[in-house]
């Protein structure tokens, strides 16, 4: 089972995590989800280094998560459906002090809009249309 995005940039397939009966052709949605978290520090970090004068030489930004898809698979009601305890590391080749990787990491945090959504989850509705 998938559904087609239109990102406005490309068309994605994004398809059931493997773990919970997908066949892995489709992106899977945590996955996605992760990504847009690993893009948007990593723009925001880039940003943040060029405003305090900070040059990167390399730079790595890594997401992951915990998953259990007998949650999304109904089969333990006690497992929670969705992402656990999301972990983000950051690596990178720099000549800035401590402080100052301590303060870059401090501000990318402040203006990842990814993060910051997830940190502080907005009020959330759904509601149904006819086509």
């Amino acid at each position: 089972m998938t559904c087609r995005i239109d990102t406005g940039r490309a068309l994605v397939t994004a398809g059931i995590h493997p773990a919970a009966g997908g066949d892995g052709l489709g992106a899977c949605s945590g996955d996605m989800l992760l990504e847009a978290l690993v893009a948007c520090a990593g723009v925001t970090m880039n940003a943040v280094a060029t405003s305090m004068g900070l040059t990167l030489r390399e730079a790595t930004v890594r997401a992951e998560a915990d998953f259990d898809a007998r949650g999304t698979l109904g089969v333990a009601k006690d497992a929670p459906v969705g992402l656990q305890n999301l972990r983000m590391t950051f690596a990178f080749d720099t000549d800035a002090s401590d402080e100052q990787v301590a303060t870059l990491l401090k501000l990318t945090e402040r203006y990842c809009v990814i993060y910051q959504t997830l940190a502080h989850p907005p009020v959330m509705s759904v509601s149904r249309r006819t086509a």
